[in-house]
């Protein structure tokens, strides 16, 4: 499950490009903490703490508490915003969580088993169809993956969301379908064996 990471930030009395410029200036990451009911808190954020978070991975599903000046918040990342030039952080959206919310998360997909995939074997190729995976899930209980086991797969078979172990409480977005997460395909070496023994046959 994600674990939740401390994060010290300072109010912004005025919002705006002006007065996000002059946060900048100063060496700080604006940000705003919107949602849950109340009204949008405007932030600014240490900008290499921030910096490191990012590109640290897993900033969009990892639980925050953010302490704006002794007032702590719980939120999580929805956006951010990079320099298109620097690729340094320009702004951070995050969502105000309270203790019952259920948000949107894209899960990174783990493939476990390739050493023993008999399609894998046989000279087929892993064909990751979704990287992530969009789930609905308790915010308290965010997955920092899902494994997908592909030791039994042969070649041309796929594994479908229904045959993966989900976490406790998470459910997948897309729910009017048993939608393909991974396939083993077929390669001109496979066909050329099976062609071969066809004509042995």
């Amino acid at each position: 499950m994600s674990t939740i990471k401390n994060l010290s930030a300072l109010r912004r009395e005025r919002a705006g490009k002006g007065a996000a410029r002059a946060v900048r200036r100063e060496g700080r990451v604006p940000a705003v903490i919107y949602g849950g009911g109340e009204a949008p808190v405007s932030i600014s954020l240490n900008f290499k703490e921030t910096n490191h978070l990012i590109y640290a991975g897993h900033f969009l599903t990892t639980l925050f508490d953010i302490d704006v000046e002794g007032t702590k918040i719980r939120a999580i990342p929805r956006d951010y915003q990079l320099d298109v030039v620097r690729d340094f952080p320009m702004h951070v959206d995050f969502l105000r969580l309270t203790k019952d919310s259920v948000i949107k998360v894209a899960v990174p997909v783990h493939i476990t088993g390739q050493e023993a995939s008999p399609g894998l074997k046989a000279g087929g190729a892993l064909n990751v169809v979704r990287h992530t995976v969009d789930f609905m899930v308790p915010a308290d209980s965010i997955p920092e993956f899902i494994v997908v086991d592909v030791s039994k797969a042969k070649v041309g078979e796929s594994i479908h969301i229904s045959a993966v172990k989900l976490p406790a409480g998470a459910k997948p977005v897309i729910s009017d379908r048993d939608f393909t997460v991974v396939t083993i395909a077929g390669t001109a070496a496979t066909k050329n064996d099976d062609e071969g023994t066809e004509a042995s046959e």
